[in-house]
């Protein structure tokens, strides 16, 4: 922690500045999860251990809930398992619950006040805060989540065993808003899906700015050796985007800037408790950009108003995947005469259809779309932003699907430089990319020898082996570094 302090960041409360210089791609921070749990909808599809998602798992003799990829991983994981498993066991016996598990805040809630039983509230010299002293806003929560509060705090009582220390309500009640304002979503390996929620405490100390100077990644570390001594833990690293000087606030955003100023505030009220002074939000900076007009010989046309279609929500297959496609082009007819090439619903629709077109295998008509979005994400976002960073790496790999090779490892190229900065170069994306960028430089190569020659292969290696077809489209493209609060 030699790179930072915690201080009173006026109109904020406690913050973190530099205490040096930083550099763009610099880890000022790393920290371990106080603790973790998977997410109720993916408990059987992933690791309760390392966080992989994993084709086959084995399922813990006892309790018949928590998964693990091998005896490995159940053994790293036992520590955090160990009074859960019979807890589990027994809240599935009761009644109503027969055969169920406690939902994931109940769970991660119950291994948070476990560990502070054991270990107490600071875990080391490294941790720059106590769980008592964050924040748990229950205070400013509206009627419903209060509602949903005491629900969760009933079924608590009914999960916590009675041979454990016993704990007053209000105890309860501040992990539950802690866990509410400051869970952070866990990624699985490849970090492209939420598959848990985590507390990490130094990390809540880092403040908000809709135009930050730090980004924060989940780094899966090493469990896969046979000797837990040789495992190294799962971590949150904070990254800086751009040269911090001492002194200077280190800040992350907790919402997607690619939203216009009016709902990046609503989310930040409705999910955090504050207003964001940000100079981004006074100025409301690009909002221009993000609500604009296409211009016809200097004159702007006038707005259109088809928005995202409530279908996008839906887990893709075949045949919804061509309803989609239709519902975008008829969008998109509308759309695209009148907006901006940055207007963020234009944006989103080229997100939405170049993924269901790539997953179709639609591979030329999903470079033209991924090609305008990050054309459009270019101007908006951060150059060293995660987001941008991530759909230039798969607009660039459609493009290479399609055969468009230049642009292909251009954008390839350009998505490895910002995730170099963004999630280290020891990430997994990060070597997936590595690996792409010497292939497309090589087929560059090739290509710029004989044209003919390369398409020739290329054709002939396409017939042999055909290309497999792309994961299913995300339902929701870009996910927020902070865990949302449930409505």
């Amino acid at each position: 922690m030699d790179n930072i302090e915690v201080f009173d960041s006026p109109g904020k409360g406690r913050g973190l500045r530099a205490t040096k210089e930083l550099l763009s791609g610099d880890v000022l921070f790393s920290e371990p999860p106080f603790a973790a749990v998977v997410f109720d909808s993916l408990a059987d599809k992933i690791c309760h251990s390392c966080f992989r998602r994993q084709d086959k798992l084995q399922r813990c003799g006892q309790c018949k809930f928590a998964q693990y990829c091998d005896k490995t991983c159940q053994s790293a994981g036992w520590k955090e398992h160990k009074l859960e498993c019979g807890a589990i066991k027994a809240f599935g016996a009761i009644g109503d619950n027969f055969g169920k598990a406690p939902n994931e805040n109940i769970r991660l809630a119950a291994r948070i006040m476990w560990r502070l039983d054991k270990e107490g509230g600071v875990m080391s010299d490294m941790q720059m805060t106590s769980l008592d002293d964050l924040e748990n806003h229950i205070s400013d929560m509206p009627e419903d989540d209060l509602k949903e509060l005491k629900v969760d705090i009933h079924n608590f009582l009914d999960y916590w065993p009675r041979n454990s220390k016993q704990h007053r309500v209000d105890d309860i009640s501040h992990i539950f808003g802690v866990i509410n304002c400051n869970g952070f979503t866990v990624s699985d390996q490849r970090g492209l899906n939420a598959v848990g929620v985590g507390l990490f405490p130094n990390l809540c100390l880092v403040n908000h700015d809709c135009w930050p100077n730090c980004t924060v990644i989940l780094n899966h570390g090493n469990q896969s050796a046979v000797n837990t001594v040789y495992h190294s833990q799962m971590r949150i690293e904070l990254r800086a985007l751009g040269k911090i000087e001492p002194g200077e606030e280190v800040t992350v955003s907790y919402v997607d800037f690619l939203n216009v100023t009016e709902d990046r505030q609503r989310q930040l009220k409705m999910h955090y408790f504050f207003d964001c002074t940000c100079e981004h939000c006074k100025g409301h900076i690009k909002d221009d950009l993000k609500m604009g007009g296409k211009e016809v010989d200097g004159v702007k046309v006038g707005a259109c108003e088809c928005e995202i279609h409530p279908c996008m929500s839906f887990k893709f297959d075949q045949q919804i995947s061509h309803w989609v496609i239709k519902i975008c082009r008829e969008c998109m007819e509308k759309q695209e005469p009148v907006l901006a090439d940055t207007h963020i619903y234009q944006l989103r629709m080229w997100s939405t259809a170049s993924e269901v077109l790539a997953y179709l295998q639609f591979i030329d008509e999903a470079a033209d779309y991924a090609r305008k979005m990050v054309d459009g994400y270019n101007k908006l976002y951060h150059p060293c932003n995660a987001h941008l960073g991530m759909a230039t790496m798969r607009a660039g790999v459609t493009h290479w699907q399609a055969g468009k090779i230049e642009v292909g490892h251009g954008m390839i190229c350009k998505a490895y430089a910002i995730l170099q900065r963004t999630h280290g170069p020891t990430h997994p994306i990060t070597k997936d990319l590595e690996a792409m960028r010497m292939q497309t430089e090589m087929e560059l190569r090739m290509f710029r020898e004989n044209e003919y020659i390369y398409k020739s292969m290329r054709e002939a290696a396409l017939k042999n082996q055909p290309m497999n077809m792309m994961n299913e489209p995300m339902a929701e493209s870009v996910k927020n570094l902070f865990r949302r609060q449930k409505k």
